[in-house]
């Protein structure tokens, strides 16, 4: 049976099509996955239980970048080798060993100064051991990447994303237990990553683990950089849901991210725009074509600003019904905070755009101090927004946020830029 999945995973008649699909449909599907889960569990538990749960997604979420630690771009991009499959198993069994120990701390943390009761400390510490099956199947996805096998990867991972909402939904609606169905997830993650992604992965690695201390010191350092900017970055993006978790209710936390859904669609439509086109920047900044790399740049920020202003629109005339609608919820009272979370959304786009480019361009080591900066902000004033304005306020400091993130990268970009014109040009 093991061998006929292998088969199944790997069958394909063209392998760059199969990828690009593949992708696509996986990582809508994961950008999915929590909406999906609400839907079902504001409908079926209410709002309580679906502030836990979203508190629980976002520390997950956090979490997981701890396990994969920025080295998947770093494996998948490693042709020559320079460290062997064995290395980066080793590597990922402590980190993810170490992400384990940080979503206890965090657990036992929350218990003591937020009083977090016994199932909400259950819960989370269940949904960051599925984001930890995630990190740890994340490296023999990069085998196969490197290996040319994007697609046999994002199916692994697409199942898997699949069978955790299922799971967690049908046991739900038959015990209406958070925690029951929270396990139920975890369970059906694991068995699918047995199945899927360490059956697939024989393929391509002999499953041995191997790492010197020395050669961890070298790959420690390697991902560090990458690793702070999207910790840093996750932060960023859920900052207003650790602050509603300290300071407000359950049923805000639900209500908050009820209406932030929307943020990201402006972000995931954005990604699938410019990523086929990420590989043109890339080559035109070797060859040092800057009139038409900037060219393109101002043409993607074009495409960003349409974006979000056509989800401001949508937000501001249909948005609220059709969550109302979806999510089984009142949110007739927030139509300003839905307006505010999508110019967030916007700016989030623009971030992470701006982060790729600056990445393409090998000025990636700034990313540290630019995330450092807006991470610090956000520490500061997240109970000030919060505790004061409720909602708004999250709302707000969500879209300030971004907005200072998006000014500091842009400023660093642009400068980039500026002075690499004024020295091809001999100014």
């Amino acid at each position: 049976m093991l061998k006929s999945i292998r088969l199944l995973l790997n069958r394909t008649n063209n392998v760059k099509r199969s990828s690009y699909i593949w992708n696509s449909v996986n990582a809508t599907f994961s950008a999915a996955e929590s909406a999906l889960i609400l839907m079902v569990l504001n409908r079926t538990n209410g709002t309580y239980d679906a502030g836990i749960f979203s508190i629980a997604y976002a520390i997950g979420s956090l979490m997981l970048h701890i396990g994969q630690f920025g080295i998947r771009k770093f494996q998948s991009s490693d042709v020559m080798e320079r460290y062997s499959f064995n290395e980066y198993y080793g590597m990922r069994i402590i980190t993810c060993i170490a992400m384990m120990l940080a979503s206890l701390g965090y657990c036992i943390y929350g218990t003591f100064t937020r009083g977090y009761s016994p199932d909400k400390f259950i819960v989370i510490m269940l949904m960051c051991f599925v984001r930890c099956i995630q990190a740890f199947s994340d490296v023999f996805h990069g085998r196969m990447q490197q290996k040319g096998r994007l697609d046999v990867a994002t199916k692994c991972s697409f199942v898997r994303y699949v069978m955790e909402v299922v799971s967690f939904s049908v046991m739900l609606i038959i015990t209406h237990n958070l925690v029951i169905s929270a396990l139920a997830c975890t369970i059906s993650s694991f068995v699918i990553f047995l199945f899927t992604s360490l059956n697939a992965a024989a393929d391509y690695c002999e499953l041995k683990p191997g790492l010197s201390l020395d050669r961890f010191k070298r790959l420690f350092l390697e991902g560090l950089p990458l690793f702070l900017s999207l910790f840093l970055n996750m932060y960023l993006s859920n900052a207003p849901k650790y602050a509603i978790d300290a300071y407000l209710t359950e049923e805000i936390q639900a209500t908050y991210n009820l209406i932030f859904m929307p943020a990201y669609v402006v972000q995931l439509v954005a990604l699938f725009i410019f990523n086929p086109i990420l590989t043109t920047y890339a080559e035109l900044w070797v060859r040092k074509e800057m009139t038409t790399l900037r060219r393109l740049i101002r043409r993607q920020i074009l495409v960003i600003i349409g974006l979000t202003i056509l989800g401001l629109a949508v937000a501001a005339t249909i948005g609220i019904p059709v969550l109302s609608l979806v999510f089984n919820a009142e949110l007739k009272a927030y139509k300003r905070e839905l307006c505010i979370v999508m110019i967030g959304g916007g700016m989030l786009a623009f971030s992470v755009f701006f982060t790729t480019v600056i990445t393409i361009i090998r000025l990636h080591n700034t990313l540290i101090i630019s995330y450092g900066i807006a991470a610090l902000a956000a520490y500061i004033f997240s109970g000030i927004f919060v505790k004061n304005q409720g909602i708004l306020g999250a709302a707000l400091l969500y879209a300030v946020i971004m907005t200072v993130l998006t000014i500091i990268l842009g400023i660093i970009l642009f400068a980039k830029l500026h002075t690499q014109r004024e020295k091809d040009t001999g100014v």
